[in-house]
């Protein structure tokens, strides 16, 4: 009997034999449950081979899930409806498969639009002098507007009507309410002309004897709101185009540099951590990773915004999605799968698209008055035309309840929000500003105070030495190595440019010993067989050293926005160091721009009081708070809060996190701490104020867009319904035609949409 083995591919246990399938590799034979497993086995050997098959990343496929647009927390495992609004459920990320509800729809779409047209021809020719009904009979015109129609409302229109049923059971009256009540009269009353026409008096049959139908009418009314659904469905599907944007920026395959320096390209998914990968010139970097070799250029617009590139050589990180430019890069992965900056990315703005905006809850407010309202009027056009107008009365009634019913539905109102909050999600990501829901984006809009902390936001957060003065016998190099020496058992920023800046200028460093750090004063220590203090006034005042022959330099440096360090030797002032934090090159350009758009602009640092002034006099900031710890970056927030200011905060620290959380906006620069990144509503990945710029004028934007698209609805539906009861006839003769009034409700639909669009183009 044949032993059995494990499926390196799927785990499962397959008999070995000669009939079995197998494969050879690296000297050994593998064995495969299907012809599936084999392929995949043989377009990444390794792979399996090395048993890294149980580490990759299998991530449920983009898509298996479906939510509404208008209701996040309904989510189903496939294509429908919402039980509450009756919208199509969308993927909840956007995916490359075709969508079913569009095809169907299309395809309902030209079936309805072939029986249109004969049926209009059939009841409207003559008014182009095409009399078909004289040639073919009226009584036989009726039957066969019966026939033309029938299918149409019993077949095509089949979805509109279970999510008009669905609307009654759930008890939430919406659009498909009035679309499936306004059509099922239409048909019903038909009907009963056609099979019935004795119930009707004299005065409603025409001079041919027949009954008026409105088979044409409720025929031409289910392929106008399939063309509006179709146009909306196509729509929605673009909003989702940047998401695929930048799933598409991976790519699809990586190439595994082997252990024996062979390469091959493997499927992405493969990937795991520690894989040494080959990007060559052109290529995008497949994952997230360190450069161990090679140099190159690297474009990261997609993470920035900023289109020149970054120069990357041995120890850079790398980020999945970007494009290597010019040189050759060997790297190791570092995150894969669902860990990459790129896949963080996508489920950030899906998360965002899924999000609702407090200006809905007015939408939502609305809607749930409106339909039952909409019925009401109907009801009472319905009853008024019956009582009050002229023979045909009921003809007259019949015509305005349909046209109310019709013209009225909500679906402008519900897409209004939604629409530009998905565009907006989408737009903001391309330009390297993510948002992490619409609350953030929405509240954005309307703050008027940015508090900012300086290292890392305002300066690039990596501080250089910039001064060494020697004040004593020892000279300046003798000063510096002293400082460096006893600096090289620190971790903090500032000693770490100290340590950079004395290799820099070949300064010889001895090691220090009895080191001790005193949190928030300096370092102390022994260096050979002296004893060295480095920090501020307070630690040379507990060790007993005078400061006054340095403090007019000392001021005088931090009068240049420097950093200085007091260095004393044996207990006598010896020198000093300076050290400063560089003010990013865009942040001054970018001050101004917020100053431009209403922003006061208020720095909170836990620097000293004049370096702190020194670097708001030079950027323009309008306040500064100095030397606060993250407690008090929290009481700054909250005592904004209380004089009436809407405030956003932006940072990158842990230590920003609490002020973050408590702002009406945290707005996290993407090259800080993932805590920064978690407390935040939205992120910069290029990590300077240029983004906020840019999220603000986004934020803006939307919701002037939402405002916009509020307006059209409610005006459209505020004009439209009167106009459709017939409030215009006894002054005008003017009666809405529920065709009409078909084609524009689905106009205003297309309409909301196509504003909500031009975010897409919107130049950040």
């Amino acid at each position: 009997m044949a032993g059995m083995a494990t499926d390196p591919v799927c785990g499962m246990s397959v008999k070995m034999g000669d009939d079995a399938r197998s494969q050879s590799y690296a000297g050994e034979t593998y064995f495969f449950c299907s012809d599936g497993c084999q392929k995949e086995f043989r377009a990444d050997p390794h792979f399996y081979a090395s048993g890294n098959a149980a580490k990759a990343d299998k991530r449920v496929p983009a898509g298996t899930e479906w939510t509404c647009p208008m209701h996040p927390e309904i989510v189903r495992d496939k294509p429908g409806s919402c039980p509450i609004c009756g919208m199509a459920l969308e993927p909840m990320v956007p995916t490359d498969e075709p969508s079913e509800e569009l095809a169907d729809f299309t395809r309902r779409m030209w079936i309805s639009a072939a029986a249109a047209v004969p049926l209009v021809i059939l009841t409207m020719g003559e008014m182009v002098a095409l009399p078909v009904r004289d040639w073919v009979g009226h009584q036989a015109a009726v039957y066969l507007e019966f026939l033309l129609a029938t299918p149409i409302v019993l077949w095509a229109a089949q979805p509109f009507f279970k999510r008009g049923w669905a609307s009654f059971v759930n008890r939430s009256p919406n659009m498909w309410t009035l679309i499936s009540l306004g059509v099922g009269a239409a048909y019903l009353y038909s009907l009963v002309a056609t099979f019935l026409p004795g119930v009707f008096p004299e005065a409603y049959r025409m001079g041919h004897g027949t009954v008026g139908t409105y088979y044409e009418a409720a025929v031409v009314i289910i392929t106008l709101i399939f063309v509006g659904q179709v146009l909306e469905l196509r729509a929605r599907e673009r909003t989702g185009d940047a998401i695929r944007a930048l799933m598409d920026l991976a790519p699809k395959t990586a190439r595994r540099i082997m252990p024996d320096g062979t390469e091959y390209d493997a499927p992405l998914e493969n990937i795991v951590e520690g894989d040494l990968l080959r990007v060559r010139p052109g290529d995008a970097v497949p994952v997230d990773g360190e450069v161990v070799e090679g140099r190159s250029s690297v474009d990261e617009s997609m993470l920035t915004g900023e289109p020149v590139p970054v120069e990357k050589t041995e120890g850079d990180r790398v980020t999945g999605g970007t494009l290597n430019k010019n040189g050759t890069l060997a790297i190791r992965a570092t995150q894969v799968g669902a860990d990459t900056v790129l896949s963080q990315i996508v489920d950030m703005v899906a998360g965002a698209r899924r999000s609702r905006a407090p200006i809905q809850g007015l939408a939502d407010k609305v809607s749930s008055i409106f339909v039952p309202t909409v019925v009401l009027i109907a009801i009472a056009a319905f009853l008024s035309w019956l009582f009050l107008a002229p023979d045909p009365a009921l003809v007259f009634a019949v015509a305005s309840a349909v046209s109310v019913l019709i013209i009225a539905c909500p679906c402008a109102l519900g897409l209004a929000t939604p629409i530009s909050i998905t565009t907006a999600a989408g737009r903001g990501a391309q330009a390297g500003v993510l948002i992490k829901d619409a609350e953030a984006l929405e509240r954005m809009a309307r703050v008027d105070t940015l508090v900012v902390d300086k290292t890392g936001t305002l300066t690039e957060g990596k501080p250089k030495l910039t001064d060494v003065v020697a004040l004593g016998d020892l000279g300046e190099n003798d000063v510096l190595a002293l400082a460096a020496a006893l600096e090289r058992g620190s971790e903090h920023p500032l000693a770490e440019a100290i340590v950079a800046g004395a290799m820099l200028r070949g300064v010889a460093m001895d090691k220090a010993e009895d080191f001790e750090a005193v949190t928030g004063k300096g370092v102390t220590g022994r260096v050979g067989t002296r004893r060295v203090a480095l920090g501020n006034a307070s630690m040379m005042a507990e060790t007993g050293v005078a400061t006054e022959p340095a403090d007019v330099r000392a001021d005088a440096l931090r009068g240049d926005g420097k950093t200085a360090m007091f260095v004393a030797v044996d207990g006598a002032l010896a020198g000093l160091v300076a050290v400063a934090d560089p003010i990013k090159a865009t942040t001054e350009a970018a001050i101004q721009a917020l100053h431009a758009q209403g922003l006061r602009v208020i720095m909170a640092t836990g620097d000293n009081q004049r370096t702190a002034e020194a670097v708001a006099k030079r950027l323009g900031i309008d306040e500064v708070r100095a030397g606060v710890l993250p407690a008090d970056k929290k009481a700054l927030i909250d005592e904004l809060h209380a004089k009436g200011h809407r405030v956003a905060m932006a940072g990158d620290g842990v230590n920003d996190a609490p002020a973050l959380a408590a702002a009406d906006v945290g707005i996290a620069m993407g090259t800080g701490a993932d805590v920064a990144v978690e407390s935040a509503g939205l992120t910069l990945l290029g990590g300077d104020l240029t983004g906020i710029v840019r999220a603000r004028k986004l934020a803006k934007a939307t919701l002037r867009n939402i405002k916009q698209n509020l307006f059209f609805a409610f005006v459209y539906n505020a004009a439209g319904v009167p106009v459709a009861a017939g409030v215009l006839y006894p002054v005008f003769g003017v009666l809405l035609s529920p065709m009409i009034a078909a084609a524009a409700m689905s106009l205003s639909s297309v309409s909301v949409i196509a504003n909500a669009l031009r975010l897409r183009r919107l130049n950040l």
